[in-house]
């Protein structure tokens, strides 16, 4: 939290991530029915355009241990079944 190099660059990770799931095809996220995709694609639109307002960290880190972890098991098992 105090290094903001580090923060921009979790945030960019972040951004990255949720705009990369936007990319998954919808019958692939109805698999995943405990999955928000549509505020996980809300929340990278906060990430890339809400600069100028000021991002929450501790919001973000707030999002990130809630729902980081399913969402890895997830996108780990979408690979996992695509053979990679």
């Amino acid at each position: 939290m105090a290094n903001s190099l580090v923060q921009d660059a979790v945030l960019r990770r972040l951004q990255t991530m949720a705009e990369s799931t936007q990319r998954l095809s919808e019958a692939l996220k109805l698999t995943a029915p405990t999955i928000d995709w549509r505020a996980l694609a809300g929340f990278r639109n906060v990430l890339a355009h809400d600069y100028l307002g000021g991002i929450d960290l501790e919001q973000v880190w707030a999002a990130v241990e809630r729902y980081l972890p399913e969402l890895e098991t997830v996108l780990q098992r979408f690979m996992d079944e695509d053979g990679r």
